[in-house]
């Protein structure tokens, strides 16, 4: 389990509870009786839910030596961790390296002021008191197949952080309850003869929304099937359809998460201009910074709008308008030939391109038309100030200057 402090739209401070951990599932699954392996599925989960419902459940403050046990209301430091307590006190208990520290300052810049991290992971504890049964063995000469799978659990708790423990550790616990229900529903929905999909929890940051929505997706089922599924999820959450939310390109990532190496979103850690009476306008969604000698490719002195060009096609890819991945600069160039704006030669060569180049190559791999706005010198930017905020507003994408 893990707690994450952010704002709301409001500016009030918030702290988000992430549990993750695996739950096996276990069922028989008869191609030919689809009733059958439903029911089989169905009180397999009544199990699980059953065991996050009871006293074995264990949380575990990763980073920490505290473990709770939030069915029984216990945990290893009950004399300073009590069910009046506020939520926020937990993160006490994590213990973060000097090397993994960041400023306060630089805390507040991510996401909406992230500040704390940490993380819970659930189990169940093997070894209860219960009453004594005796054994009992079935034999079935049916053909089946046994399905076993682990259930990646995935949730997400938004609270104040000076609400008590005691109300969050039944939130952590209806939340992994509701969860379970939603990849059962997942499960049934796309289950077809013998085969079946592992469900997926996937969080999303929805304008407009506190905290954190979460929504279950079958593995390996591509984002292009499940459309018909996401409009009726736009509706329920009072999304416009002219932008995706809810593919998996959307989904929210916790700091902790980017591996890739690439920064994201360098504007959020920058301070907004002291000017009085000035307009902030920002990039919309999430996007990768490219820039010079990046990618062990040494391009300093003409990779400018090359970099330029993969920031704008990340932002694409992050808000799910494709999943391309982002073009190296050799297909940057070919991309330049195979629209006979340049020579076979130019591939693999150290030559500049500029907005044009920019321009085609978009419209070439991505299919996005673009506007050039001319201005003859750096002081005429200011006239086009309307436009670039109208942009900002209504599209929201990287500007390459």
């Amino acid at each position: 389990m893990g707690a994450m402090s952010k704002r709301d739209h409001g500016g009030h401070e918030l702290v988000i509870f992430r549990t993750r951990g695996g739950l096996n599932l276990s069922f028989p699954l008869t191609a030919t009786d689809e009733t059958s392996a439903k029911k089989a599925l169905f009180r397999a989960v009544c199990s699980i839910s059953a065991k996050l419902l009871s006293e074995s459940l264990v949380l575990n403050v990763c980073d920490s030596i505290l473990y709770i046990w939030p069915n029984k209301g216990m945990c290893t430091h009950h004399t300073e961790l009590t069910d009046d307590s506020p939520c926020k006190d937990i993160l006490r208990f994590v213990q973060v390296d000097k090397d993994r520290k960041l400023s306060k300052k630089k805390e507040k810049k991510i996401i909406e002021t992230v500040s704390t991290i940490c993380k819970f992971s659930s189990s169940v504890e093997m070894s209860t008191s219960s009453t004594p049964v005796s054994p009992v063995i079935r034999h079935d000469t049916k053909s089946q197949h046994l399905v076993n799978m682990t259930l990646p659990i995935d949730t997400a708790v938004c609270v104040s952080p000076e609400e008590t423990w005691g109300k969050v550790r039944q939130l952590l616990v209806n939340g992994l309850t509701h969860q379970l229900s939603e990849m059962e529903k997942c499960l049934l929905k796309y289950m077809k003869g013998s085969s079946i999909h592992v469900a997926e929890p996937y969080h999303f940051l929805l304008p407009g929304k506190d905290g954190l929505v979460t929504v279950v997706y079958p593995a390996g089922v591509p984002d292009g099937q499940l459309e018909d599924y996401r409009k009726v999820l736009h509706e329920q959450f009072n999304l416009s359809l002219d932008r995706p939310y809810l593919r998996r390109a959307n989904a929210f990532h916790f700091p902790d998460e980017h591996k890739d190496g690439y920064i994201r979103n360098p504007h959020l850690h920058l301070s907004n201009p002291p000017l009085e009476g000035a307009t902030v306008s920002l990039v919309q969604g999430l996007y990768t910074y490219h820039h010079y000698m990046q990618d062990r490719m040494d391009d300093n002195g003409w990779g400018c709008a090359y970099r330029s060009l993969q920031t704008i096609c990340s932002w694409f890819k992050y808000q799910g308008y494709n999943d391309k991945p982002i073009p190296t600069h050799k297909e940057i160039q070919q991309a330049l030939v195979d629209v006979g704006d340049k020579p076979a030669s130019f591939v693999g060569s150290r030559q500049w391109i500029g907005s044009i180049e920019v321009q085609l190559v978009l419209n070439h791999l991505l299919g996005i038309t673009s506007k050039i706005m001319f201005v003859s010198q750096g002081s005429e930017l200011a006239s086009r100030g309307r436009e670039l905020v109208n942009h900002f507003t209504s599209e929201g994408t990287p500007v390459m200057i």
